[in-house]
């Protein structure tokens, strides 16, 4: 299953739309130190467009096929779903990364410094995702 999740994120990149390809460009303008975005990152069975785990945000860009019914239902459970794992999700339409990137950004800037000050005040910044790794040898960690 990971394998298939690491094409699919790959494939998703590769064939971005010219929106998240813009958005992408501009994000390190956002001026916050340490901000870390990644693109296509997989949570549970979704691929969030964009994601910075450590403030719990995710950026969702929308085409016209999102103000359909049926796209509309699809995106509230997926929010739900993202939303239930602890992330923020924001979302915008491909036009305004296209014709209104600036006042995009500014939104993006107002919430990330916004996520960093609430989980800093509750002291619990999201924990970016553990790569898979091996498990330790038999016998670490357990008491005598």
């Amino acid at each position: 299953m990971d394998r298939f999740r690491i094409a699919n994120s790959r494939r998703l990149r590769s064939s971005a739309t010219d929106a998240e390809t813009k958005l992408w460009r501009h994000l390190s303008r956002v001026p916050i130190e340490g901000t870390h975005f990644r693109r296509q990152v997989p949570i549970g069975r979704y691929f969030a467009d964009f994601a910075y785990h450590q403030v719990g945000l995710i950026i969702e860009l929308d085409g016209s096929q999102h103000g359909e019914d049926a796209a509309m239902r699809y995106d509230i459970e997926r929010t739900a779903f993202l939303e239930s794992h602890g992330y923020h999700v924001i979302r915008f339409w491909n036009s305004e990364i296209i014709d209104e990137l600036e006042p995009v950004l500014d939104t993006i800037f107002a919430i990330v410094q916004q996520r960093q000050i609430l989980l800093a005040e509750a002291d619990s910044f999201h924990p970016t995702p553990a790569l898979r790794a091996d498990p330790p040898p038999q016998g670490e960690g357990e008491e005598p």
